[in-house]
């Protein structure tokens, strides 16, 4: 494992940006460019599997959850996309290639886990959106895969699931901030899962603050 190139910034030309939720831009690096990281770091000596699969017909999205594997660590993350469907219509157009998106979307957060595009957490201060450009929230109805010891979302933690998970008062109280400024649960999740890697009601306690502050500055 050459962790130094694993870790190493990428260049401006390979940075794109796409709108995320509360009109704030988001910064993300193509599948392209990930997978050219991982080839050269590991030798191409790594490999990529789906462990699960859904559609969510709420959200009307599919998500997946992912495993990358290499130098004898695995990481598992959740990938997402909207489901395409014809404007006049609303029939599905290809739900294999909104499969394939949500897969290219759990590889590209994998490999984050691994060290790659730490740069981008710099310097916005939250986790960087590596999905593709039209890519939405993660689902939360899987179990969370073990991720060499730590939870599945890279930071080691309880991950909301245990004695430090969000508390009822911090959630009715995003939910209230959310109806006063006209965001849906669906948008809150989102961010929520782009900031944090989890969906609101699986937050730890800390992160819920965080959240909270930042629904107070909005």
């Amino acid at each position: 494992m050459n962790r130094e190139l694993l870790e190493k910034p990428f260049g401006p030309e390979q940075i794109k940006q796409r709108e995320g939720n509360f009109g704030k831009m988001l910064d993300y690096i193509e599948g392209s460019s990930v997978i050219q990281r991982l080839n050269d770091s590991f030798e191409a000596k790594w490999s990529f599997e789906i462990l699960e699969h859904k559609i969510l017909d709420n959200t009307d999205e599919v998500v997946v959850l992912g495993k990358l594997a290499a130098s004898d660590i695995a990481k598992t993350q959740f990938g997402s996309s909207k489901i395409t469907r014809a404007r006049e219509s609303g029939d599905m157009i290809s739900l294999a290639d909104d499969f394939k998106a949500a897969g290219t979307d759990a590889l590209k957060k994998c490999a984050t886990l691994f060290g790659v595009a730490l740069h981008l957490y710099k310097s916005s201060g939250k986790a960087p959106s590596l999905g593709q450009s039209d890519n939405k929230n993660k689902s939360n109805n899987f179990k969370r895969g073990n991720n060499n010891g730590g939870n599945g979302n890279g930071n080691g933690g309880d991950n909301g699931n245990g004695n430090n998970r969000i508390s009822a008062k911090q959630h009715k109280y995003i939910m209230s901030l959310c109806l006063e400024r006209g965001i849906s649960k669906s948008q809150l999740n989102q961010h929520s899962l782009e900031a944090y890697a989890v969906a609101v009601d699986y937050l730890t306690r800390a992160d819920a603050s965080s959240l909270i502050e930042n629904l107070l500055n909005e």
